[in-house]
């Protein structure tokens, strides 16, 4: 069993041998752990790409390019049309495989025309345990993942992070506002706008953990599941009659609550025994 220090060592060595180097950057944990490591082994030979679009919430965009700046690193910012993809909007199960296919592509074209000689992305080794089709995206283009080849797990990469002093070390995981919307329920600017809405005013209450589920009622009407971490559900009933008003207010026809909260993918893939 390696140690957490011999694992750095590896991902140092992966990145040393991949110069000049392309990272998809979201601000999430594992890409910025990715991200600050790069700019300290490779400095400008690293070159973080973030993916713009209506399913990253603005608020998320801005913080992330601020992370990026503080750490020093190089940072291009690419619009992708993903909303423009009839597979996408469909909101397939694997709805994920299109949109990081064409990150992929758009960094493969960057890399041969500025000479990069490799891409990477922050998976990282438990991420195995989740369905995940951008994995199939990235296998296809041939993108790195370091944090997993390391043997990186998301526990070790928060306390990496922590002792980098990265803000992102303890920050709750936010995939797109796209994850939010049930499978099968088309994807569009206007529904995706309503769920970064009824996100923010959650967040506004108070809240860190949670989700808001785009969903469709027996007469085809939006409906949003408000589903909030357990640790902070005693606080969700004094709360929750201004919530639901303002879920409401967006354009949700219903609002309602999940008393089984939320519970990160991961978290659920441990509990039901699959390993």
């Amino acid at each position: 069993m390696s140690t957490t220090k011999e694992k750095v060592e590896r991902l140092r060595e992966t990145l040393r041998t991949h110069s000049p180097l392309l990272i998809a950057y979201s601000g999430g944990v594992d890409s910025t752990y990715l991200l600050a490591e790069a700019v300290e082994i490779l400095g400008f030979q690293a070159l973080a790409v973030i993916a713009d679009s209506p399913s990253l919430p603005r608020k998320a965009l801005k913080t992330a390019i601020d992370v990026a700046h503080s750490l020093g690193a190089r940072l291009q910012i690419l619009n992708t049309t993903e909303l423009d993809q009839p597979d996408y909007t469909a909101n397939p199960v694997n709805r994920c495989y299109f949109c990081k296919a064409e990150l992929f592509q758009r960094m493969a074209d960057l890399a041969q025309a500025q000479h990069f000689a490799a891409l990477a992305y922050g998976e990282n080794a438990d991420d195995a345990l989740e369905f995940r089709p951008g994995a199939k995206a990235a296998a296809e283009f041939q993108v790195l993942a370091p944090l997993r080849t390391a043997g990186l797990t998301k526990s070790e990469i928060r306390f990496l992070s922590r002792q980098r002093n990265l803000p992102t070390a303890d920050q709750p995981a936010q995939p797109c506002l796209s994850s939010r919307v049930q499978h099968g329920i088309p994807i569009d600017r206007g529904v995706l706008s309503m769920v970064e809405q009824a996100e923010e005013t959650v967040r506004h209450h108070g809240f860190k953990v949670f989700r808001v589920r785009y969903l469709r009622d027996d007469n085809g009407a939006p409906a949003a599941k408000l589903q909030i971490a357990p640790g902070e559900m005693d606080r969700l009933p004094i709360h929750w009659p201004n919530i639901q008003a303002a879920l409401i207010t967006i354009g949700f026809g219903a609002a309602f609550w999940d008393p089984a909260g939320y519970q990160p993918p991961a978290q659920k893939l441990r509990v039901s025994g699959k390993q």
